[in-house]
């Protein structure tokens, strides 16, 4: 019993060390980033000024399967083409930047299914009282189709991400 105790211990440092290797570099502050690239089948989110990275994170992302997002509800993160809309900075998850989610295609084709698109897809950070997770929030898929990143990082995030900075989403 005492083996298998140990084994769990060294697993989950190791965990624990692959999740923060990323948050010990910044970004510049004096920068804007033009663009920002989420890959779902990477966990990855990379925010770009020009054609130039300044930085990627590793990214949780809704707990729905990997498919795009159809309709409200279905806790999918969508693809496509969307900009930053609005930012909020007295999210339940810390700071939020609001994606311009439902495109008009999105609308539309929710409505020929019968459903509503859905809407307040956002980047942030963690659920207030769940600070102290940090990069363990990693290990799963948990938002309701949003994109999530630590505390620290969305800080980071929002002092070079301007409002009206363009979203692409893959798969």
């Amino acid at each position: 019993m005492k083996k298998y105790t140990i084994i769990a211990i060294v697993l989950l440092l190791g965990i624990a060390v692959v999740c923060l290797k990323n948050s010990f570099t910044t970004m510049p502050r004096d920068v804007r980033a033009t663009r920002i690239v989420v890959e779902k089948h990477l966990h990855l989110m990379t925010v770009y000024t020009n054609d130039k990275t300044l930085r990627t994170y590793h990214i949780a992302l809704g707990r729905g399967d990997s498919a795009a997002k159809q309709r409200e509800g279905d806790n999918r993160t969508p693809e496509g083409h969307y900009f930053i809309d609005s930012k909020n900075e007295r999210s339940q998850f810390h700071k939020a930047l609001h994606i311009s989610y439902p495109s008009l295609q999105d609308v539309l084709r929710a409505k020929s299914q019968g459903v509503s698109p859905g809407g307040a897809v956002m980047i942030h950070g963690l659920r207030n009282n769940l600070r102290w997770l940090g990069p363990l929030h990693r290990l799963v898929d948990w938002t309701q189709g949003c994109v999530a990143v630590t505390d620290a990082e969305i800080d980071e995030i929002w002092t070079v991400v301007p409002v009206g900075t363009p979203v692409q989403i893959n798969h």
